[in-house]
């Protein structure tokens, strides 16, 4: 029987938790994991469903398998930022390039309070500018584009693509690529780059 003060200590890092996720994604059972660490099926699943604590030598082995090191184990969930929120009202509009006369957009980031940042999301508003003023860029990468209003001219490598409200595009951002908006109406979209 293991002491109520360290059941209660444990009990934020859910380890069990943390163990089964790992596992799961994955797609890993219990006896394909004992076989890469040498602990069996039953002890396992009784380190997952938080029945037996582990050591820290079975939780190294543990972490050996999937590749993350002990500090993932030992991060208090309540302490971690997993969920951010970005409120209108605090976020900051940005030009395409500070100090540039004419501006194709302006941008806020979405995501500027998560810390553990995969993904880079951003709204962008989209000028009325001439073609020409329009700055290629290339960044390293993937990007996505779902346009929420309007109408946007899309330049990738030579090819140019039409994209109205609605539409949705994915390509590689390595890739030379600019933006302009088509017609008069407002132009919005939502872009998120990994």
């Amino acid at each position: 029987m293991v002491n109520k003060t360290i059941v209660e200590g444990l009990r934020p890092y859910a380890l069990g938790e943390k163990l089964r996720a790992l596992r799961l994604r994955k797609s890993m059972g219990l006896v394909e994991l004992g076989k890469h660490t040498g602990l069996s099926a039953a002890m396992l699943s009784k380190l997952e469903c938080g029945k037996l604590f582990p050591t820290l030598p079975t939780l190294l082995r543990i972490a050996l398998v999937f590749g993350v090191g002990l500090e993932y184990f030992f991060t208090d969930e309540r302490k971690r930022h997993v969920v951010a929120i970005a409120r209108k009202k605090e976020r900051l509009r940005f030009p395409e390039k500070p100090g540039v006369g004419a501006i194709a957009y302006h941008f806020e980031s979405l995501d500027f309070k998560a810390t553990e940042r995969k993904l880079n999301s951003f709204y962008v508003e989209f000028e009325p500018a001439s073609p020409e003023k329009a700055r290629p860029h290339q960044h390293p990468g993937v990007e996505l584009l779902y346009l929420i209003s309007g109408k946007l001219d899309l330049t990738i490598g030579s090819e140019t693509f039409t994209l109205e409200s609605g539409d949705a595009v994915y390509f590689d951002s390595r890739v030379r690529h600019s933006y302009h908006r088509a017609g008069k109406s407002p132009c919005t979209a939502v872009v998120v780059t990994a």
